[in-house]
This record gives structure tokens, sequence and C-alpha cells, in this order.
């Protein structure tokens, strides 16, 4: 069951507009010498960190210069990631949501050795009043790791439309765990926390990578259905759409009997072309695992949303605005890990 990394590969027929999804299943050595050390990359558990410590900053609106303001001063008594050294190195992230792609985040610079880190910088959006005030802030704290493990140290949430213009001093929050505000409707089917990353083909070096890769990292789901007293059996699947056959089919180890459960599995796909991020669609799915069939829990799809691929009118590129946006910012910032907290929807 060691299943930690795996890849394939996405080539297209560029005469026939469909995808033929030539691959094979590789144990971690070989990827590894494929595409950077995925082994040191991705084992290890980079996310459990509980949320503790609080955050001082302040908001403002600067009329003349049409700009929203966000004065990040200082944290305290954050969690420690690295027990044996007794450190974090942590940086304040923010995003204007829903529209996370369009606005981008901003991120304060990192301190290193702390838990009470001192920033006073201030993180500017150029955005009109009136849209700023249908915008919710997210603001979260991070560890910095220098292999792209960053964990998540806590975050807060405001409503812009309700929020008091005339404070503009800096005041104390506490930091709380991943927030599920976006999925405490009806079909609550759990959050998935996952990492996506597009590096061009010759980014790297010359012809490193040949072709371009898309690298998908699941590390966790929270919140799960519970289908049985004993908890729930997940996997994950992963297929690349419009490719549904058994060569794009990859899917993580099953974790038992819990319905918070770690993943940390990479998959690294191949034989990417940039147009071709326009018309692809990566699907993940979560089953409940059991002998004489699967019961599924939920899913996200990752893509533009148009509802075309290729030309030709398909219903599962149908992605929600908020993966719109991730599989956006993946597209605009080749060769960075994108970090992403998503709802899982019935599909």
């Amino acid at each position: 069951e060691s299943d930690t990394a795996s890849e394939i590969s996405f080539q297209l027929n560029k005469h026939k507009k469909t995808p033929s999804i030539g691959s094979h299943s590789s144990d971690m050595a070989s990827v590894s010498s494929v595409s950077g050390s995925v082994l040191s990359v991705y084992s290890g558990d980079f996310g459990s960190v509980d949320a503790q410590g609080t955050v001082e900053f302040a908001l403002d609106y600067d009329e003349k210069n049409r700009e929203f303001q966000v004065h990040v001063s200082q944290c305290k008594d954050l969690a420690v990631v690295d027990e044996k050294k007794g450190r974090s190195d942590p940086y304040v992230k923010t995003y204007l949501l829903p529209d996370k792609a369009r606005m981008g985040k901003r991120k304060t610079s990192v301190k290193k050795r702390t838990v009470n880190p001192i920033y006073n910088e201030v993180l500017r959006y150029k955005i009109e009043k009136m849209v700023l005030l249908i915008q919710k802030l997210n603001l979260s704290v991070w560890h910095n790791d220098p292999l792209g493990r960053n964990s998540f140290l806590g975050e807060i949430e405001i409503d812009l439309a309700s929020w008091d213009w005339s404070n503009r001093k800096l005041n104390w929050y506490p930091l709380k765990p991943r927030s599920l505000s976006a999925v405490n409707g009806v079909d609550h089917r759990g959050v998935m926390s996952l990492s996506i990353k597009y590096v061009p083909p010759g980014s790297l070096g010359p012809k490193n990578p040949p072709s371009g890769e898309v690298h998908i990292w699941v590390k966790d789901v929270k919140d799960l259905l519970q289908l049985r007293p004993s908890g729930v059996d997940s996997f994950v699947k992963c297929y690349v759409l419009p490719d549904t056959s058994k060569k794009s089919y990859q899917k993580t180890r099953v974790i038992k009997r819990d319905t918070n459960p770690v993943f940390n599995h990479t998959i690294v796909y191949d034989g990417f072309h940039t147009e071709d991020l326009k018309d692809a669609c990566v699907e993940l799915t979560v089953w409940d695992h059991e002998k004489l069939t699967n019961h599924f829990l939920g899913g996200i799809r990752l893509g533009l949303g148009t509802g075309l691929s290729y030309g030709i009118s398909v219903d599962w590129m149908d992605s929600t605005q908020e993966e719109v946006a991730f599989w956006q910012e993946m597209m605009l910032a080749a060769n960075e890990w994108i970090e992403g907290l998503l709802p899982l929807r019935s599909l």
C-alpha cells in the first residue's frame, strides 16, 4: 500500500482533438528521477499542526487611491511546526474571496525561528470600494518550508460588507482552524486540501522537462460523511478528462475508519502542452471502500469550467468559481505550488 506518488502521461492527438493517455504507474524511484525527487518532497504529513495563537492587524480603504490596505502587525503564540528544533518560520497570506484568481494573493515576508513574528507590513489591493464590499477577506498564517511543505497555522475570515470601516486601529484576533464556511449548506460533503503545480516544457533547463507536467498533491480531506459507526474507509480517484480510460485512472491508498483522512499522495501527469490546460479537467473524487461496491462521497473538478473541451460541448467541464480560480492561478504561476482548500460536491 505504498502509494505516495504516481505518474502518467497525458498525450494529445492534435488531429482528432481527443486525448490519448499512453501511461504507466511508476514506483517512487522512477518518479523521483523524472520529476525532481518526488519522494523527498511528498513523503510525510505537512499540515497536521493545530491552529493556535492570535494575529494583530487593521483594515483601511484609501478613497483617494482606491486601495484596500491590510496592515499586518504581528502574531503571538503560533503553533510550533518543527518540534525537534522548536521552530516555525511563519508568514501571513491574504485572499479576497471568492475571486481568488483575479485579485491574486498577497504575502508578507517570512520570519524565521519564531512563534511571535513581527511584520509591520501593508498588503495592498487596487479595487473599487463597491466591489470590495461583496468580498470576504481570508487571512491565514503559514509555516514556510524551503521544499514547499508549508504547514497551515490558522486563519480568520472577515465579511467586508459588515466591517466597521471607521475602525482603523490594530486589533488582535484569534486564529481558527480551516474554515468550513463555504460548505455549511445542505450538501456538505467535506473539504479537500491539495496543491497543484504546472511545470512548462524546458522551464527547468534545456529539454527539462521534455513535455509539460501537471503535479497534483492530494494532502487530506476533512469532515467526510460518516456512513458507519466505525467511520469511513476512504480513497481518492483521479482522472484527467476527457480521458476516462484505465490508463488515465489513478488512486490513493485506502485510509480506514477515519472521517479526516490524510493521504499525502502525489500524481504527476506529463505530456501536457500549455494550450491543453484550457481544455483538460482534473477530476478528483472521494469514495468509501467496501467489498461489494464503493460509495461516492464527493468530488471536485479543476478546469476553466467553460462547458467546452477541444471545441466539443461536455457536461463535466462544470468547475465552480472556486475551482476555476484555483486552476487559473496554477496556469498563471508556472513552477509554483498553489495551495487550495476546496469543498467536495456532487458531480
